[in-house]
């Protein structure tokens, strides 16, 4: 499926539709948290603003800098992959937990500094992460990757409220 030149594909919303849910999923159940609308909410997310957002701003990173394994564009890679997972996109993705089970009257400012504090803390693995995911894989396995690696930061995510709430 193409949107005007955008890569929104069924494959990503597949991955999407699937690798978030179950991610959240696994946090929802260790917090004793889990509910049919917060699993089939993240499903959505995952679906629609993930599997569109993410490749085609992977596709803009390839875009804006060469992929030749030298370390300076590795670096560029890098930092403009962390530009995007930053704390608004994980403020982002808290309102989208807290909207599907259903506990949009515990939304706050909070968020905004719980999720400055969880990426603050999460830099060293995100940017390996995302080092691994820009400079490693190819284009078409990214997305994949990176929902793979959001699946599991969506553990830590979802706690993150406690640690830093």
């Amino acid at each position: 499926m193409k949107l005007n030149n955008w890569d929104y594909t069924w494959q990503n919303i597949l991955n999407g539709v699937i690798i978030y849910s179950v991610g959240d999923s696994i946090a929802a159940l260790i917090l004793d948290d889990f509910s049919i609308s917060r699993w089939l909410g993240m499903m959505l997310v995952g679906g629609t603003f993930y599997a569109l957002e993410v490749p085609n701003y992977f596709r803009w990173i390839d875009s804006k800098t060469a992929n030749g394994g030298n370390l300076l564009d590795s670096v560029k890679r890098t930092m403009l992959a962390m530009l995007y997972f930053n704390p608004v996109w994980i403020a982002r993705h808290l309102f989208f937990i807290h909207l599907f089970s259903g506990n949009g009257h515990q939304m706050s400012w909070t968020l905004i500094t719980v999720s400055i504090w969880s990426f603050v803390v999460n830099i060293p693995i995100s940017l390996l992460g995302n080092h691994i995911i820009q400079n490693k894989l190819p284009y078409h396995w990214r997305f994949f990757g990176s929902a793979v690696f959001s699946g599991l930061l969506a553990i830590y995510y979802a706690f993150s409220e406690d640690f830093f709430g």
